[in-house]
């Protein structure tokens, strides 16, 4: 199987960089299912990342943005003072990856019962946000006499 790559393309576009290396990101790296998550869209504005991560406390969680990705470690110490019969409850550590939009921001995130849940939102700048245009009209005896 080939790969498929994009870097070919960089001397062609300009401000494309990051959507491609986005792809190529997505393309090489082998994507993880643990822990497992959610992605949820609250509304048009707000979007939540749940993750199971049972087991793990607030002090073993780092959550960090950097260059829109959205990046959730977790590092589980083994506890070596005790003496186990069957060892059975998984303590390996995990990375999560998101890519998150220019515009989206993290806005706090709560661990609770196990789940960890990240708040994002997006925020549109006012430049980028929709304009209602006002129509006009013009009765076409206006129209007439102002060709005249």
């Amino acid at each position: 199987m080939t790969t498929l790559r994009f870097t070919h393309l960089y001397p062609s576009v300009v401000g494309f960089d990051r959507l491609l290396d986005t792809f190529d990101t997505m393309l090489t790296e082998k994507p993880t299912t643990f822990p497992p998550h959610n992605i949820v869209k609250v509304d048009d504005n707000n979007y939540l990342v749940e993750l199971a991560v049972a087991g793990f406390n607030e002090s073993e969680i780092t959550i960090e943005v950097l260059k829109n990705t959205l990046t959730i470690k977790g590092e589980k110490g083994l506890d070596d003072t005790r003496n186990y019969l069957h060892r059975g409850i998984g303590t390996r550590s995990f990375k999560k990856t998101v890519t998150l939009a220019d515009t989206v921001q993290v806005d706090g995130a709560s661990l609770d019962n196990g789940v960890l849940t990240v708040k994002l939102i997006n925020i549109v700048p006012v430049e980028k946000q929709p304009v209602k245009i006002a129509i006009n009209t013009v009765s076409k005896p206006q129209l007439l006499q102002e060709k005249v």
